[in-house]
């Protein structure tokens, strides 16, 4: 009788510790094998990478980006592209994408319901972090006689797809030089748009906020001797008065065979993501890019690096993207 008690007593405290066992977690540090399911089922199986068109910088970036996270994650994942910045803050709002290039005048607009955004916030979105500068180049030819921003008064000036944040950038450039909307003949085109127009004389000029060298002005280059015109400094000055946003920046000489460098202005390129990816999605994106920025062959990588990454982001980071920063050290300037 007494064998009979203890063997059961026996097989009650083993399936007890058992119980106990399943229970109290699989790893010394207190993590438990659904946690680690849990942190795998919450990554998405698919993300778009919202760029631009073909013919400006964001679409290779965002090619390149694509890869990279595809790799590294093992979430598939392209580039899309779009009308750029403030189409791709509304599609991030309509939840058409998870990952997004803007530039970081548009980011802040929407997340504070100004501007284009005005009654129509975009509370779902956080950074990861700022890339590169974006220049406006005011493109044109020589054949134009176009030298000044004064000069383009009376004249067909493509200021960038409706919505877009060239957009924003050509009226405020043209404000601060006592210019509207209405003293010239506007053109709503993209990039593309606007290099086929010039070429085929159809417009005279065009604004582009894109990282140098944009694809679709070097093309322009090849049959024509482009001409950036110029920002000066005091009007640059007066600019990032009233806007601070924007920095002064140079068009170098040789870029588009310029005989000389071109002052202007430019805001900065960024990446964001929908605020409803996790943080360990975010962080492993965040990561993911900019330890592989050396598989990127587009010539704005070399101006990318995660130092820099959150200086003037201008929006909250998201968790993310910030464990992977304060991991590295990384802070804004």
């Amino acid at each position: 009788m007494k064998n009979k008690k203890f063997l059961l007593t026996t097989i009650l405290m083993l399936a007890l510790s058992m119980f106990l066992a399943a229970c109290g977690g699989g790893n010394e540090e207190g993590g438990t094998d659904t946690d680690e399911k849990e942190k795998t089922d919450d990554a998405p199986k698919f993300m778009s990478i919202l760029t631009g068109g073909t013919g400006g910088t964001y679409f290779p970036l965002g090619g390149a980006f694509a890869n990279i996270v595809s790799d590294a994650t093992g979430i598939d994942t392209n580039a899309e592209t779009t009308g750029a910045s403030a189409e791709n803050m509304q599609s991030l709002k309509d939840g058409k994408g998870e990952i997004a290039f803007t530039q970081t005048d548009i980011a802040s607009y929407a997340t504070e319901g100004k501007l284009m955004f005005e009654g129509n916030a975009v509370e779902n979105i956080q950074a990861i972090g700022t890339l590169y500068p974006e220049t406006i180049q005011i493109v044109t030819t020589e054949k134009s006689g176009i030298t000044s921003v004064e000069d383009l008064k009376g004249k067909k000036v493509s200021i960038g797809a409706p919505g877009s944040g060239t957009a924003a950038n050509a009226e405020q450039i043209l404000e601060i030089h006592g210019i509207t909307l209405e003293d010239i003949q506007k053109q709503d085109l993209s990039f593309d748009e606007s290099v086929n127009g010039i070429k085929d004389g159809n417009i005279d000029a065009a604004f582009v906020t894109a990282g140098t060298p944009t694809g679709a002005v070097e093309e322009l280059s090849a049959t024509e001797t482009v001409v950036i015109v110029p920002v000066e400094a005091a009007k640059a000055e007066e600019l990032i008065a009233k806007y601070p946003y924007y920095t002064k920046d140079e068009v170098p000489s040789g870029t588009y065979k310029l005989a000389s460098a071109v002052p202007t202005v430019a805001v900065q390129a960024m990446l964001v993501v929908s605020s409803d990816l996790s943080e360990q999605v975010v962080y492993d994106i965040t990561k993911s890019i900019f330890e592989n920025l050396d598989q990127v062959t587009h010539a704005k990588a070399e101006q990318i690096s995660a130092d820099k990454a959150l200086n003037g982001v201008g929006i909250d980071v998201h968790p993310g993207a910030q464990k992977y920063f304060d991991e590295q050290g990384i802070t804004a300037e």
